[in-house]
């Protein structure tokens, strides 16, 4: 059974996005569900005839705005504009701000906002993540019918994001950064351990300026009008876990949107622990060949996450991998870092449904029925991409150790076609990780009512 909200959660090629804001609404109090595109296509943010279930906002997490746009597809994309102009209110984070903005083909995005999305002039500033000090303007007030914001510069938390090319119409800049903020990265490299002089050696000797002006001025949220319903676009993740400042902002606008409102102002860390230890564990062979019901699919997330866990910490003892946030880990360039990031927050937050399945006084029929069809294929899946990942992870360290000066040592081609197999392309994903990915969001999907019950002690 799903939940009735206010409050629907755009749940396709968002992944760890997805669950970072549907984690962060939750923590602060806020009901949600999770809808597909295929249901909006078919009129869910309208809800079903003869009875309640509309939404009053869509959020639209990070990810691919380009997969989104497809998934939607004509009719959905229809239905999310129709939802906005006859008073729906949408919030965009990242990937879903990039989808309402404008662009050259109407396939591409929904036109929600006049703006489109700018090109890098230097396409190493779309590397960036943590922290921006940014400015919170006047015009944040206007959000709706939320107290009053002073202006103030606040930290604001940026993963790789996409930037804002202001163009004609009423829009309204909410915040602009001003300078990186003290756990800003460049893809591995952290900037706040690079002294200014240094920074000025490479604009001057080598063309590359890094330099803290070269952030400053970009609109990072912005918000305006389409028909009778607003839009509040943001490139700055607020949902973040233990970013105070983003956190309460993200509160405060809910409750200017008028959908809902917060019972809290924090979201808290989020730990995707691993197995910890001096000596990282072997990664195990992680499930067996067969699953019957939802105490197995308690069992085989546990150990798929154990196993994904003990990946990267193989990753972080060889110094290819290392832990960034609560729930980041960090990846030499070139690395599938965040395609194991978004597994292993899957399988955690999967071992967590099914175990508050266990703890339920009925079965979870959706979730038991789902599982009895895809449980064996997700064990076998495991299984295979935790033997194929760990071979391939100590290949690749192997041949950037003897790159220097035995370039041709490890088959490049065979790396190349491994990677492919495991992880698909490097930026549209793929591979065996997608088909778990895709398993274990399904099941999430399917039990998502589930979070609004008590853990199991």
């Amino acid at each position: 059974m799903q939940c009735e909200s206010d409050v629907h959660i755009l749940w396709d090629a968002s992944h760890i996005w997805g669950l970072m804001a549907w984690r962060a609404l939750r923590a602060l109090g806020v009901p949600t569900r999770l809808v597909k595109a295929k249901e909006i296509a078919e009129g869910a943010l309208h809800g079903k005839p003869g009875r309640e279930g509309g939404a009053r906002l869509l959020l639209v997490p990070g990810g691919s705005a380009q997969r989104k746009a497809a998934l939607l597809g004509r009719a959905g994309r229809a239905a999310v504009r129709d939802f906005v102009r006859r008073g729906g209110n949408y919030l965009g984070f990242c990937g879903g701000a990039g989808l309402a903005l404008s662009h050259a083909r109407e396939e591409q995005g929904l036109g929600l906002c006049p703006w489109t999305r700018a090109p890098y002039a230097q396409r190493f500033q779309h590397l960036i993540s943590g922290h921006l000090l940014a400015a919170v303007s006047d015009a944040a007030t206007r959000t709706g019918n939320a107290p009053p914001l002073p202006r103030a510069t606040i930290s604001l938390p940026v993963w790789w994001p996409g930037r804002f090319a202001p163009g004609p119409g009423a829009v309204s800049t909410l915040a602009t950064s001003i300078a990186p903020d003290a756990d800003l990265w460049l893809a591995d490299l952290p900037l706040a351990g690079v002294a200014p002089h240094v920074l000025e050696t490479w604009r001057v000797c080598y063309g590359v300026d890094l330099s803290p002006e070269v952030l400053a001025g970009q609109p990072l949220v912005i918000c305006g009008s389409c028909g009778a319903g607003r839009y509040l676009l943001s490139y700055s993740h607020l949902e973040t876990p233990e970013s105070p400042a983003a956190n309460a902002w993200l509160a405060d606008i809910l409750r200017g949107l008028g959908a809902v409102a917060p019972r809290a102002a924090t979201v808290p860390a989020w730990h995707l622990e691993s197995t910890g230890g001096e000596t990282p564990a072997p990664v195990p062979a992680l499930v067996p060949a067969s699953v019957k019901d939802a105490r197995d699919a308690a069992a085989t997330a546990r150990r798929a996450r154990a196993g994904i866990a003990a990946l990267l910490d193989l990753g972080v003892e060889h110094h290819l991998f290392f832990r960034r946030t609560s729930w980041l880990w960090g990846w030499r360039a070139g690395l599938p870092g965040m395609a194991c990031n978004n597994l292993l927050a899957a399988f955690a937050e999967l071992e967590e449904l099914a175990r508050r399945a266990d703890a339920a006084a009925a079965p979870h029929a959706a979730l038991h029925r789902l599982w009895e069809r895809v449980g064996p294929r997700f064990a076998e899946l495991t299984r295979l991409f935790a033997e194929g990942a760990e071979g391939w992870l100590m290949a690749s360290r192997l041949a950037a150790t003897l790159a220097p000066s035995l370039p041709d040592a490890v088959d490049s081609r065979g790396l190349a076609h491994q990677r492919a197999a495991l992880f698909g392309h490097p930026m549209r994903g793929g591979g065996l990780a997608e088909e778990l990915l895709q398993l274990a969001e399904d099941c999430l999907y399917t039990a998502q009512d589930l979070a609004d019950l008590p853990p199991r002690v």
